[in-house]
């Protein structure tokens, strides 16, 4: 049984969560409040010393970092490959991904943003003008990458990790209201992402511990 250590609205999480409903694996959740730093227990400390999700919990042990979780899933579960068979394409995908994870992620995660209120005195516009800058300045190079590589998918004609970081960097756009317009390639993956039913199960929306109106 694979466990899942998240946040309903944590892109980190969301990237994972969308390899699995991919590959049709089961999954159980467990569940921390990052807004009231439930992150930061003993509990789950022991399992993921930094203090941050997504963690992965198997019968081999535990696996921290998204990107890592989303290379063992591709390693252990190839049967519904999320990496394309060409050692040129497969860099091509992780190159996508690593824009997302490293390039623009770090900079509007939770704890950067928390840090400019605290410790910089930003108030919310400022906030948010922050995060839509690095967002859009990323996506403007995907664009230009989507544009190229994708043939209905951020690469190719099928569902890959580059589109399981994609999409959850989207839907935090949406949060900070970036205007999308501008990223016509992204969206038109966006939309189709968004009608397949293994993507829907994973939105943050349908999670146990989402929000409810």
């Amino acid at each position: 049984m694979l466990r899942l250590h998240g946040y309903w609205r944590s892109s980190a999480c969301y990237r994972v969560r969308l390899a699995l409903h991919l590959k049709g694996l089961a999954f159980e959740q467990v569940t921390y409040d990052l807004r009231t730093g439930a992150q930061n227990g003993s509990g789950y400390l022991a399992l993921a010393p930094h203090g941050l999700v997504p963690a992965l919990e198997t019968e081999d042990g535990v696996i921290l970092e998204s990107p890592a979780i989303l290379e063992w899933l591709e390693e252990r579960f190839p049967a519904v490959p999320l990496l394309p068979p060409d050692p040129m394409a497969r860099a091509a995908v992780r190159a996508m991904m690593a824009l997302v994870t490293c390039d623009i992620h770090p900079l509007n995660n939770l704890r950067v943003l928390n840090t400019l209120r605290r410790d910089l005195g930003a108030d919310e516009p400022s906030v948010q003008a922050w995060a839509a800058h690095w967002i859009g300045q990323g996506f403007t190079a995907l664009e230009a990458l989507v544009a190229q590589q994708g043939r209905g998918f951020a690469h190719g004609s099928q569902p890959s990790l580059a589109d399981c970081c994609l999409l959850p960097q989207v839907y935090s756009a949406e949060r900070f209201k970036v205007n999308l317009d501008r990223f016509p390639e992204i969206r038109a993956v966006t939309g189709r992402l968004r009608a397949m039913p293994a993507v829907m199960a994973a939105h943050p929306d349908r999670q146990p511990d989402a929000d409810r109106p």
